[in-house]
């Protein structure tokens, strides 16, 4: 797992945003119900701050380690659903 984990960029705490995309485009939210990084309470409520489309697994902040499948599912209906919306 810590080599699939690289250093983000510096330049990433001083760019700029004009419009957050997870204001203007649909987004999905896996919240972990066992991660000891990321409370599951923060997940909650930034998953809400986004208007994300919610699904909560028993698993740990690794959980596309753990728990593949359940990170397909989520891929795949977030799929769907916006090939639902395309196609109206």
């Amino acid at each position: 797992m810590a080599d699939s984990q690289v250093p983000w960029g510096v330049g990433a705490l001083s760019g700029t945003i004009s419009e957050p995309a997870w204001r203007v485009k649909p987004s999905w939210y896996l919240v972990t119900t066992e991660d000891r990084m990321i409370p599951p309470e923060a997940q909650r409520a930034m998953a809400r701050r986004a208007g994300s489309a919610v699904v909560e697994v028993k698993g740990s902040h690794a959980i596309y380690v753990s728990q593949p499948g359940a990170v397909a599912a989520l891929i795949e209906q977030a799929t769907r659903s916006i090939s639902s919306a395309a196609a109206e």
